[in-house]
């Protein structure tokens, strides 16, 4: 598990309106963000029928959109 050093900034009410966190933990975090969007995809991607087209087919189509 990540262990985080965040700091939190609070209004004059002391009610939390920020959190400060290290660089490098940040970075972290958006690491493990972005792998688990990928995770998502592959698995909504998966759960959809898969109907593979031929070589042929799928370079026909690349040609017709790029024109």
């Amino acid at each position: 598990m990540l262990s985080l050093h965040e700091k939190f900034i609070v209004d004059e009410k002391g009610k939390k309106t920020a959190a400060v966190l290290p660089y490098a933990e940040w970075k972290k975090i958006l690491l493990i963000l972005e792998e688990y969007d990928d995770i998502c995809a592959y698995d909504k991607a998966k759960s959809r029928p898969s109907h593979p087209a031929s070589f042929k087919k799928a370079i026909k189509k690349l040609k017709t959109t790029r024109s």
